[in-house]
C-alpha cells in the first residue's frame, strides 16, 4: 500500500540485459539508481531483490511486460518475466502481460493462447516497435482470442525514442477500427497518447466505456497540462496507474504525485488500483477495505 491506499503498477519492464538490443543507460532513461542492487552479475533481475523493491515502494500488484521487438529493443520472453513471480499469495503479487508481434509470431492467435495459458492476464501489442498498425488485420485473430476470453488488450499509444521505432503507428485513430470490430474488448492505451495524441486518446477513453488511459512514461505533474482540453474530473476516473519502470525516479514518488491530482479518495482508489483490478481481473489486497 501507499499511504493507506492499495497500489497496482500495471507497466514494468524488468529486462534481462543479455536480451536487450538497446544500451542499458538508454533503457533506464537516466535513472540508473532505480535498478541498483536488483540485478545479478549476469545481468538478470534478481527475483527476491526485485520483489523486495516493489514491496518497499508500496506495490501490492505488479504487471510485468513481455516484449518481442527484435527490430527495436530486443526480446523479453514471457518465460523470463514469469520467472520473477513469487508465491501467488505473497505481496507484491506479480503477473505477466503477454506480447505478440505479427512479424515474429505466426499464427498470432496460437501464440496468444500459449502465453495466456502460461498465466498472462493481458495482451500487449506494440505497433510502434512491431512496425504495424494496431488496426492491421494481422492483429485481428489475437484480438478475437482476447475478446472471447475476457482478457484486455494493452496498446502502446504514443511515441518511442528508440531507433527503429515507427511512430506513425502510435496514433490512437487506428484503434477506432478495433473498438468497432471487437465490442466488449477492454483497450488500455499505454502512455496515454504520449507525444502529440493526448486529445485523441482522451476522446476515446471518454467516449467508450471500455477504453482506458494508462499513465506509464508520463510525468505526473504534467498530466493536467497534457489533458487540459478534457474534463479532468471525468477523465481521471478512466486512468490506470503504471510507471514504465525502470525509466522513472521511483514508483512510490509517482504514485503519490498521481494521487495528489485526484479530486477525492474514491478517485484515488480507482486510479491507483481499482480500475486495474476491474480491467485486468486481478485481486488487489486491501482494495475492498
Amino acid at each position: 500500500m501507499i499511504d493507506g491506499l492499495p497500489l497496482a503498477d500495471v507497466h514494468l519492464h524488468p529486462a534481462r540485459r543479455a536480451t536487450l538490443k538497446v544500451p542499458w543507460q538508454q533503457w533506464v532513461q537516466g535513472f540508473p539508481t532505480t535498478t541498483a542492487g536488483l540485478y545479478t552479475e549476469a545481468g538478470d533481475p534478481d527475483p527476491v531483490a526485485f520483489r523486495r523493491h516493489l514491496a518497499e515502494q508500496g506495490v501490492d500488484v505488479a504487471l510485468l511486460m513481455a516484449e518481442y521487438s527484435p527490430r527495436v529493443t530486443g526480446i523479453q520472453a514471457i518465460e523470463d518475466v514469469l520467472a520473477l513471480a513469487g508465491d501467488p499469495g505473497e505481496t507484491p503479487r506479480i503477473r505477466a502481460i503477454a506480447n505478440v508481434n505479427p512479424h515474429y509470431h505466426f499464427p498470432v492467435e496460437d501464440e496468444v493462447r500459449r502465453q495466456l495459458a502460461l498465466g498472462a492476464v493481458a495482451l500487449k501489442v506494440h505497433p510502434v516497435h512491431a512496425g504495424i498498425a494496431a488496426n492491421d488485420p494481422e492483429f485481428f485473430p489475437a484480438y478475437e482470442v482476447c475478446r472471447a476470453a475476457g482478457v484486455p488488450v494493452v496498446v502502446h499509444c504514443g511515441t518511442s525514442t528508440f531507433a527503429g521505432a515507427k511512430n506513425r503507428f502510435g496514433d490512437p485513430v487506428h484503434l477506432d477500427d478495433v473498438i468497432r470490430n471487437f465490442p466488449g474488448l477492454h483497450l488500455v492505451l499505454a502512455h496515454g497518447g504520449r507525444g502529440w495524441w493526448y486529445d485523441a486518446a482522451a476522446f476515446l477513453a471518454l467516449a467508450n466505456e471500455r477504453v482506458w488511459i494508462e499513465l506509464s512514461g508520463l510525468p505526473p505533474r504534467r498530466l493536467p497540462e497534457y489533458y487540459a482540453r478534457s474534463n479532468w474530473n471525468r477523465l481521471v476516473r478512466k486512468m490506470i496507474f503504471g510507471t514504465d519502470w525502470p525509466g522513472i525516479p521511483g514508483i512510490a514518488a509517482n504514485a503519490r504525485a498521481v494521487a495528489a491530482l485526484c479530486p477525492d479518495e474514491e478517485t484515488r482508489r480507482l486510479v491507483l488500483a481499482g480500475n486495474a483490478a476491474r480491467v485486468y481481473r486481478v485481486e488487489v489486497p486491501g482494495l475492498d477495505r
